[in-house]
């Protein structure tokens, strides 16, 4: 019985811990991002604009329109740039986004910190 509890435990504690990029997470349009602030999810959508602010190192993947229009956006601090070295190939393009949806000056967003968070299908 003590086997089983600790196999219990360990998987348990490896689910909790997998990044939510690996998680298994619902897939959305990026129109229902705003009702899914604190969820990890995946929100599907076309790429309205590639942005990069040059003195913050930021770059922003938007849909739902061009900045400041848009209604959901990427976040990719300068410290994971080199994760995504073909980010502004996916302007125009249909891409999927995971992680947890945060709430950034009203607008939602996902931070990217690993090239699996995104795919272009």
């Amino acid at each position: 019985m003590k086997k089983y509890l600790l196999l219990a435990a360990i998987c348990a504690t490896w689910m909790v811990a997998l990044p939510p990029a690996l998680a298994t997470a619902e897939t959305i349009s990026w129109s229902e991002a705003a009702n899914e602030i604190g969820n990890h999810v995946t929100v599907e959508g076309v790429v309205s604009q590639v942005s990069h602010d040059d003195p913050s190192g930021v770059t922003f993947i938007n849909m739902g329109g061009r900045y400041p229009d848009h209604q959901f956006t990427g976040v990719i601090f300068s410290d994971a740039a080199a994760e995504f070295p073909d980010v502004f190939d996916l302007e125009g393009r249909t891409v999927q986004i995971s992680g947890k949806i945060k709430l950034y000056k009203g607008k939602p967003e996902i931070i990217l910190r690993e090239r699996s968070q995104i795919v272009a299908p």
